[in-house]
């Protein structure tokens, strides 16, 4: 561009090279011109009419927004994709774990690994960093999504799990103020009559660090009676699967989802429940 415009003012210059028709090559060169300015003229150029032409008039719009204003879009722009990242990366372990009875009868190693990839994701976008500080987070009603802890071969037998009784819904209850938790246990039981029934256990939990606590196993319950008939030449067994004794890290917890890990290296994964206590 800059070339083809030195070349031609040496021409205008040039006495000779205005020899002949001095207008058409005047009129050249105002076309060329007019051509070329459109290219450099900035995109909001507007053109006004004048007396005896047009001349290109330059308006320039300049962004009144201040600095601190820009940081802020950025970071609330910033912050609305990391929600969307993690709100997703929360419907594919939903899906994960979908139909493979929280896991406590096993899971093929491809799908854990996958949901252990899940939860390392979620684990390192953990919106609360030290949930023993912000424990109103940790307080209510929980419901057991998925777990590593696994009742398999000669346990599952023993505990009547593969004929004639089933595991309902898990919860657990943490009194914050109380510094108690209550996991609950449903069962369901085939036979003439359905007997449902649930193990209550009840435990105690201190703040050992900012992301862990110190769970002490109080007491426990079966409720009815026939139910605990059925388990009690294996109530030991039963309590060594589910007692809650040792400490819990709690790795992610938001409104309405929490994973923790414990001393054994089990996962847990609950979600708030709108349910009722019975």
């Amino acid at each position: 561009m800059f070339l083809k415009l030195d070349s031609m003012a040496s021409k205008l210059v040039n006495p000779a090279s205005q020899v002949g028709h001095p207008v058409p090559r005047m009129r050249k060169m105002l076309r060329t011109h007019s051509r070329s300015v459109p290219a450099i003229i900035h995109p909001w150029t507007r053109r006004k009419k004048i007396a005896d032409g047009v001349r290109p008039i330059h308006t320039i719009k300049v962004a009144e927004q201040s600095p601190g204003l820009v940081d802020d879009n950025k970071e609330i722009n910033e912050n609305d994709k990391d929600n969307r990242e993690v709100e997703q990366i929360k419907a594919d372990l939903y899906q994960a774990v979908q139909v493979i009875n929280r896991g406590i009868f096993g899971v093929p190693s491809a799908k854990k690994s996958a949901i252990l990839g899940l939860v390392e994701l979620l684990e390192s976008q953990n919106p609360t960093p030290d949930p023993t500080l912000n424990l109103e987070k940790v307080g209510g009603r929980w419901k057991l999504v998925y777990s590593t802890i696994t009742i398999l071969g000669s346990k599952r037998t023993k505990l009547g799990l593969r004929d004639f009784i089933t595991l309902g819904d898990f919860f657990q209850n943490i009194d914050v103020a109380k510094g108690k938790a209550v996991n609950v246990i449903n069962f369901n039981v085939r036979g003439l009559n359905l007997l449902n029934g649930q193990l209550t256990i009840e435990a105690s939990f201190k703040i050992a660090s900012k992301s862990r606590v110190d769970i002490n196993y109080e007491s426990s319950t079966i409720i009815p009676d026939q139910l605990m008939n059925l388990f009690r030449k294996n109530y030991d067994l039963l309590l060594s699967i589910f007692n809650p004794d040792g400490w819990l890290e709690i790795t992610y917890v938001d409104d309405n989802m929490r994973i923790g890990r414990d001393d054994s290296g089990n996962i847990f994964i609950l979600e708030r429940s709108q349910e009722s206590e019975t």
